[in-house]
């Protein structure tokens, strides 16, 4: 398994299904996430830095098998904003 580290743009949902495939950019590398690809959508934005893990297929596209953000979350930082309004 390979891993890569970078800013991640261009986020795009491909298919909506049981387990939804979601499209996306990291230092102009791109990759698909099936796999926690909801829990993707709630914990990253475009800009953030994050860590993956997995294998690039046949089209050169990087599959996603595991993720982790550097830093806060998207949804620690809407969580945070949540609590100081209150």
């Amino acid at each position: 398994m390979k891993s890569m580290k970078g800013y991640v743009s261009k986020i795009r949902m491909l298919k909506m299904s049981k387990t939804p495939l979601v499209r996306f950019s990291l230092d102009n590398v791109n990759c698909l996430i099936a796999a926690h690809s909801l829990n993707f959508l709630a914990d990253v934005d475009e800009g953030m830095q994050i860590v993956v893990a997995g294998e690039f297929n046949n089209r050169k596209q990087f599959v996603v098998k595991k993720y982790g953000v550097i830093g806060k979350s998207k949804i620690m930082i809407e969580f945070e904003k949540l609590i100081a309004y209150n």
